[in-house]
């Protein structure tokens, strides 16, 4: 059986991820992910520029876009969907990660 994808990107969330590398400051590969301890509810996911692959990152090509996972987040994102919402209430980047067990009120934060 198969392990499943680290994470896949809906066709808005490659579309911005597009537009993003075209402004980049510089030449870079991709997105980087990964996920840092804050938050009500323990950790939040952090998306920047990566000017280079490293060593362990994940590789995801998916709709054209490159997104690299930092090793140490690919536990808590493996199986998880990457979208782009813009609309009145919210504009960025969400995740259905399969692995949340819950998030904090404002949806800022999850644990799993």
């Amino acid at each position: 059986m198969a392990l499943p994808k680290a994470l896949t990107l809906t066709d808005a969330a490659a579309e911005r991820v597009k537009s993003l590398m075209a402004k980049a400051p510089g030449e870079i590969v991709g997105l980087r992910i990964g996920v840092k301890a804050r938050g009500c509810s323990g950790m939040s996911y952090e998306i920047q520029y990566a000017k280079e692959k490293m060593k362990f990152d994940e590789v995801v090509e998916d709709k054209g876009v490159t997104v690299l996972i930092d090793p140490a987040a690919v536990m808590f994102l493996i199986g998880s969907e990457m979208d782009y919402v813009d609309d009145k209430f919210e504009t960025g980047f969400r995740f259905r990660n399969p692995n949340e067990k819950g998030r904090c009120g404002c949806g800022e934060s999850f644990h799993v």
